[in-house]
């Protein structure tokens, strides 16, 4: 099969050209699949092509890269507009195509910890030069675009190409500074510190946004700055130019109370587990300022965290105790009268409410999901009443359905079947994983029993 002309082969240039990282690695995966259609060869070219050149980009503006993220406008971070990034590097291989060359062929057999990264540097140094010049014109478009998210923001694209080359070294030994604080690592973030610090009066918190915008988690950086400042007090830390990854690190923490507080129910699991995610980020993120820094006990950072903390236990309490209505609504019961007493039985007469089955289905999702941070949250012994009397209502709305089936007492079997298909899937996040197959199981013996023969009191030879 003949392949694509030239003329698409460049729309398609163009496309990929213009597309985000993820994209085009999307793009080469799906393609890879794809990989003895003739048809596609000229547009796999063209996709290997661009992640190569990409690769090479990312390794050469490694310190600067992570920072162009969105529209650049971000006012509580150090960012630039993405677009200028592909400005930026087009305009440096029109400006050193030699230097680029050699970088190519350098990158495949490329070390860290061992290779020099001179020629990286080297590209580096050759950007902020032509920057300074300002006569490419991919050059003078990306700092246009820098200007418009954000006045000032040439200056501080400076800054950061100063001091590539520390970042550089110091990026390579983030994953031991992130993962354990000794003296000996501590003392090297110092030493890195006071690198950066040589390249102007801004460039000690530039140093630090640099080193986050690498990290999985950007709040991470605080263990670095605290291993900088030796743990510092509240009252020295916000009097301090680093001040700024504390504050943004509490906001953030406002930011996800809110999501928790607000989660919509009519998501389903998803909603749920992505609610139970953010309850572990606020764990991680309140015990993340408390051993960064020396809080006080009233007031102040100390007195706010505290409030956060407090507020992310209400939260998540007032959540859970949602559960027994949703769980009753999702399993409803009604009362019977049985000889001169009332009791209550499984209502099997109408389907199952999808819409509260999945309301419930999110609420159990989040109960399960908060398992590992609910002790350090404030929230176990809330969680472990609610499960605790979800599971013994669950386990006798199972029981009273089960045994009505099998007395052949049930209305419709078929409408008894579905609130045992519920019934089982609420078993697994309340119980274990194991529980509702265990559900499942008595309900296809109980379905499958044979029902007793009743006799046709018309006819006294049946009695017989």
């Amino acid at each position: 099969m003949a392949g694509l002309p030239d003329a698409k082969i460049d729309i398609v240039r163009t496309l990929v050209r213009d597309a985000p990282d993820k994209v085009v690695t999307g793009l080469r995966n799906a393609l890879a699949l794809a990989d003895g259609d003739t048809a596609l060869a000229g547009v796999r070219r063209v996709v290997d092509a661009e992640v190569d050149d990409r690769n090479l980009r990312n390794k050469v503006l490694e310190p600067i890269a992570p920072l162009f993220v969105g529209d650049g406008s971000a006012s509580d971070r150090l960012n630039f507009p993405a677009r200028a990034l592909t400005l930026l590097w087009r305009g440096l291989k029109a400006q050193a195509p030699d230097e680029i060359g050699a970088a190519t062929r350098f990158l495949p057999d490329y070390q860290p910890d061992e290779s020099s990264t001179e020629p990286f540097d080297s590209l580096v140094e050759q950007l902020a030069y032509g920057l300074q010049v300002g006569e490419q014109r991919d050059y003078v478009a990306a700092l246009e675009m820098i200007e418009g998210a954000k006045p000032g923001g040439t200056g501080v694209l400076l800054s950061c190409l100063a001091m590539s080359a520390v970042v550089r070294r110091a990026t390579l030994r983030l994953p031991e500074w992130i993962s354990r604080t000794t003296q000996e690592r501590a003392a090297a973030a110092r030493l890195a510190y006071r690198d950066a610090c040589r390249f102007g009066d801004d460039a000690g918190p530039c140093f630090f946004e640099m080193l986050g915008a690498q990290l999985a988690e950007p709040w991470t950086i605080l263990r670095i700055v605290s291993a900088v400042m030796d743990r510092p007090a509240e009252g020295y830390l916000a009097g301090s130019e680093l001040s700024v990854f504390a504050t943004r690190l509490m906001d953030q923490l406002d930011v996800n109370l809110k999501k928790v507080s607000g989660f919509d129910l009519n998501g389903g699991v998803a909603a749920g587990a992505a609610a139970a995610a953010t309850v572990e980020t606020l764990t991680l993120q309140i015990t993340e300022l408390e051993n960064a820094i020396d809080l006080g006990r009233e007031g102040g950072w100390g007195g706010r965290i505290h409030k956060q903390k407090l507020s992310l236990a209400g939260v998540v309490e007032s959540r859970l105790r949602e559960l027994p209505k949703l769980q009753n609504a999702a399993l409803p019961s009604h009362k019977v009268r049985v000889a001169r007493a009332t009791v209550s039985e499984p209502r099997l007469t109408i389907e199952p409410d999808m819409k509260l089955v999945d309301r419930c289905r999110s609420l159990l999702a989040f109960a399960e999901g908060i398992r590992a941070s609910a002790n350090y949250g404030g929230f176990s012994s809330t969680r472990a009443k609610v499960i605790e009397a979800a599971g013994e209502t669950l386990d006798q709305y199972v029981e009273d359905v089960l045994s009505l089936v099998r007395d052949d007492e049930v209305p419709d079997r078929e409408i008894a079947g579905r609130f045992l298909q519920v019934a089982a899937e609420f078993a697994s996040p309340i119980h274990e994983p194991r529980a509702g197959d265990i559900v499942r199981r008595r309900a296809a013996t109980a379905f499958g029993a044979v029902r007793p023969q009743r006799p046709n009191l018309e006819d006294p030879a049946k009695l017989l």
